[in-house]
């Protein structure tokens, strides 16, 4: 179980460096904001998998806490796309 599980994280983490480019060189604004969140999300997940895999399920509540950071982020950075400011 554990070896599936970091053969998991390995291919999560790979998918992320994979979203990193796309907003490195992503054709608008648009995009790199949903490759942002995409990687916020798997670095969610792949903080829950690390969490089962060394049996310590504090890091869930750090998992949650980073999610709502990254939905945060993606909502701020959207309005300021669509509106120009943030109020």
């Amino acid at each position: 179980m554990n070896s599936i599980i970091l053969g998991v994280l390995i291919f999560l983490s790979s998918l992320a460096f994979f979203g990193l480019y796309i907003a490195y060189k992503g054709p608008d604004a648009v995009h790199r904001v949903i490759a942002i969140n995409v990687i916020f999300t798997k670095s969610t997940v792949m903080i829950v998998l690390l969490s089962v895999l060394t049996n310590q399920y504090s890091f869930v509540d750090v998992a949650l806490v980073y999610a709502l950071m990254g939905f945060v982020a993606t909502v701020a950075v959207s309005k300021y796309l669509e509106k120009g400011k943030l109020k």
